[in-house]
This record gives structure tokens, sequence and C-alpha cells, in this order.
């Protein structure tokens, strides 16, 4: 998520940002929830340092006459980060699902790199609510795993920009788009034999062994303790003898 150059800002910031190479996950954020300031409660604790200057920004009300250069790029950078705390509570609405289900359906997040996934298209999740705690990652609703994003670019967003919940709630919003279960799974083979077949007989054979030589320890251990009882009694008998005498 780099800057903008002057000409750049002649567009609207928010077209500005979802043009901006690696931010192609994000969709739009409508004005009108961000102009809400309920929806961006306790936002300004996420973003303690120029939080109304971004807000300003984002919504194109900033007056930048007279800012300097450093304190620009510190309000965009707020801005970014703020813009990516309102989308993660954006997208869990039903005018959010319905932008990021139009993009699910276009496969613009990707498509799951598993063959036996068959090309399904993935939504992004994040691991963790908390910004900069865990990058965004991919979610596959048939095998229900989570992938890296090929792109550098959008394997450095930060996962709370998606949050948790995302990917679930579209699909209970929505559970036609819920693809079915894919149980099939890959079987090693060697020579035609399955790998976990060969495997498992090994496993057994093992075990087997452990129980044998278990059992001659246990035996052994038997004999021992009635040697020695016998011992002990053949030693008592002696005594008992001897004091009679």
């Amino acid at each position: 998520m780099s800057s903008g150059s002057d000409s750049e800002y002649a567009k609207y910031w928010i077209d500005w940002f979802l043009d901006t190479k690696g931010n192609e996950y994000f969709c739009e954020v409508d004005e009108e929830y961000i102009l809400d300031r309920f929806n961006l409660t306790g936002l300004n604790a996420e973003v303690p340092h120029y939080y109304l200057e971004a807000l300003d920004m984002i919504t194109d009300n900033l007056d930048e006459e007279g800012l300097d250069e450093k304190v620009r790029e510190q309000i965009e950078k707020s801005a970014r980060h703020l813009y990516g705390m309102i989308h993660a509570r954006f997208i869990i609405t039903s005018r959010g699902i319905a932008k990021m289900l139009d993009k699910y359906k276009r496969a613009e997040f990707g498509r799951c790199p598993r063959v036996l996934c068959n090309m399904q298209s993935l939504l992004p999740v994040g691991l963790s609510d908390i910004p900069m705690t865990k990058t965004v990652k991919l979610y596959c609703p048939r095998c229900e795993d989570i992938y890296n994003p090929k792109s550098s670019r959008h394997g450095a967003i930060d996962g709370a920009y998606f949050g948790t919940s995302f990917p679930h709630m579209l699909f209970q919003v929505h559970p036609n788009y819920l693809p079915s279960k894919n149980f099939e799974v890959y079987v090693p083979r060697i020579f035609g034999f399955k790998i976990h077949e060969i495997a498992n007989q090994q496993r057994w054979q093992q075990h087997a062994r452990e129980e044998y030589e278990r059992s001659k320890i246990e035996k052994k251990q038997e004999e021992v303790r009635q040697l020695k009882a016998q011992m002990s009694s053949v030693n008592t008998s002696e005594i008992a003898t001897d004091e009679k005498a």
C-alpha cells in the first residue's frame, strides 16, 4: 500500500486506495457507513495518531494546503490503517457481504491450490482480530483449510482488516454458495500398494515384537520374584529349626 502522487490524489481517496497494487482484496466501503460515527466506535484507540485527519482524508475532506510532506505521509499511513479497520467491520454487514460475494464469485481472491478441491474459490480471513499480529490468509470452504496468498503484496496485508468471522458469516447469510465437502483424499502408493497399509502392517509387527519382549521381561521378573519368595521361605524355615534346637 504505497503512497500516491499529487495527480493520483485528484481522484477520490478510496478509489486511489482500491486501485493501488496489493489492495485487490479490499472492497469499497460505502461513504454512508464511514460517515456514521456509530460504526467507528472505538477506532480512535486503534489509530492514535492523526485519527480525525485520517478520517477526513478517507472522505476527501482533508485540507492538504500547507501540510508538511512528512505529516501528510503520517496522515496517509493512519488513513490506510483506519480504512482497513473500518473495512473489517463493513464486510460483515449485509451490504459488505454482498460486495465481497461478488468478488468471491469472480474468484478475485484466488483458487484453492489443493488439486482435489477442483479450483475452488477462496475467501480472505484473519487469524486474529487484533491488528499487526497476523497477516491475511485465504480460506477454502471446500477443504476448510487456509493458505498463504501467492502474491507477497497480498501476503503482507494485516489479517485484522478482514477479521476472523468474515468467510463464515458470508456462508451463514448465503448458504447456497457453500460448496459440498470433498472427502476424497490422495492415497500414496508404492507399486500399486497403499503406503498406509504397508505402514500399518509394519506398525503391527513392531507392536507385536514389543509386546513379546515385554511379556518375556515380565515373565522373567515373575520368576525372580517367585525364586526370592522360595528362598525367603527356606531361610525362615531354617531359622525356626535352629531356634527349636
